[in-house]
């Protein structure tokens, strides 16, 4: 199941975001909702859920920043389910940290959706480095 595509929604006043038809096909009738990296919040269906949070809890506990990686994403994490009109409400928690208020951009990321805030996102994609990402990816095995 990958997710890909870019969509524009506005986040109201009561904390809600549509979530788009498309994604919400993949991720069924509730989803985990958790921060994630770069400032964003991730959403996984539940399976993605299952095996990303298994690999969080089999990091070595006797280690403080695999402590630290698990807390990040655990204590962050919420079940969000969609209402009648694919709008989901998202914690003032979460909301607080992506830093989103009203505009906000959802893409597809491979095994997940990421919600972000949408000048946050305009900062991000403009990938004035893509040449440079590009060597990057040769390094990573991507013949391009």
């Amino acid at each position: 199941m990958q997710f890909m595509g870019e969509y524009n929604h506005s986040i109201d006043a009561k904390g809600r975001i549509i979530v788009p038809s498309k994604f919400r096909e993949k991720l069924g009738d509730r989803f985990i909702v958790t921060k994630g990296l770069d400032g964003c919040l991730w959403v996984f269906s539940t399976s993605e859920w299952e095996s990303f949070s298994g690999k969080l809890t089999s990091l070595p506990v006797a280690r403080r920043d695999a402590r630290n990686f698990t807390r990040f994403f655990l204590a962050g994490a919420t079940e969000a389910e969609t209402d009648k009109m694919g709008r989901i409400l998202l914690p003032q928690v979460l909301r607080d940290y992506a830093k989103l208020d009203k505009d906000a951009v959802l893409i597809g990321a491979g095994n997940r959706v990421e919600i972000w805030n949408k000048d946050e996102w305009t900062d991000i994609s403009t990938f004035d480095n893509v040449n440079d990402l590009a060597e990057q990816m040769g390094e990573w095995g991507f013949g391009i």
